[in-house]
């Protein structure tokens, strides 16, 4: 099997891993009191959540003109490591003692920490990349209901078409990140004997036109589409369908769907150029959602709640 192809698959079953986590930390561990939002449906938490994504990435980007980098590493790592200790608590007190608990999730947390901050190899970002995934992915979509998460889906797709095709900005974000090998990029080696630590600058690599040793997803092409998988479980009905509940047979057809758009995504990225993810990931969850859910209620209100 060619090594792209067999990368962009493996880069697939993380993706999925990746959302059947977030089912799982939504189904088990995570409950109402969990909620970040007080009103889910409330249809203006995504615009305040994206002018934040945007003032954010403006910021960063001028940390990163301004030679700052160890600032932006230390914002980040502090993000992460929370965003890790987070997770790793709340599902290690769902199944042991709490004191235990809290114990094993401070020592997983402070050992992730130290190779983050000293060894940042591939498979130890790959690795924070996951949990964090599934943690947000868990926390978003029980505090967003379908209508919020469906207008978030949709302005993110318009607004990365325009930060990776339009103003550039995105590459340039993402070229930085790479350099500081922080945990917000999934990586997944295309050769035996990679080492991310050696990783050539993205820009660097597209100008030399040369074979990228390892493909690179952002965490957020995993994170945005799957808010609308972990939503239409925790949100819709879990009325009978086929043996399973409906919620759930909704929340597996926007999963296929996302997979349906990575798919597509990945026959551009097989072309070499950098490519905007959210629009057929995200394209490809609305679809499968809405599919699946007419499939399923067989009725137009497609689980929306109106806020009025």
């Amino acid at each position: 099997m060619d090594a792209a192809v067999r990368t962009s698959i493996l880069m697939g079953a993380v993706f999925a891993l990746s959302q059947l986590g977030a089912l799982v930390m939504a189904a088990v561990f995570l409950g109402s009191e969990d909620q970040i939002f007080e009103d889910p449906n409330d249809p203006l938490i995504p615009i305040y959540y994206i002018a934040a994504v945007i003032l954010f990435t403006v910021a960063i980007l001028y940390i990163m003109k301004k030679h700052k980098e160890n600032l932006v590493r230390v914002i980040f790592l502090g993000a992460v490591v929370y965003t890790i200790f987070f997770v790793l608590w709340i599902m290690l007190t769902g199944l042991l003692d709490g004191l235990l608990a809290l114990i094993l999730s401070v020592a997983a947390t402070a050992v992730m920490t130290y190779y983050l901050a000293k060894k940042p190899e591939w498979y130890v970002v790959d690795a924070a990349g996951i949990i964090m995934s599934i943690g947000v992915i868990g926390i978003f979509g029980i505090s967003l209901g379908i209508l919020p998460v469906l207008v978030l889906l949709i302005v993110l797709a318009v607004y990365d078409a325009v930060a990776v095709y339009g103003t550039k900005h995105m590459v340039s974000l993402a070229d930085g990140v790479t350099q500081m090998r922080l945990p917000i990029l999934l990586v997944i080696p295309k050769r035996r004997g990679y080492s991310y630590l050696d990783q050539k600058p993205l820009k660097q690599q597209l100008d030399e036109g040369g074979e990228r040793d390892a493909m690179f997803m952002g965490l957020g092409d995993i994170i945005i589409p799957g808010v609308l998988i972990t939503s239409a479980f925790s949100f819709l009905p879990d009325t009978d369908f086929g043996g399973l509940t409906g919620n759930f047979a909704v929340s597996m057809g926007t999963l296929l769907g996302s997979l349906l758009g990575f798919a597509i995504l990945m026959r551009f990225v097989l072309t070499g150029n950098p490519q905007a993810g959210l629009p057929l990931l995200n394209g490809g969850a609305i679809a499968g959602y809405i599919v699946t859910y007419l499939i399923v209620f067989q009725n137009l209100s497609f689980g929306i709640t109106l806020p009025w």
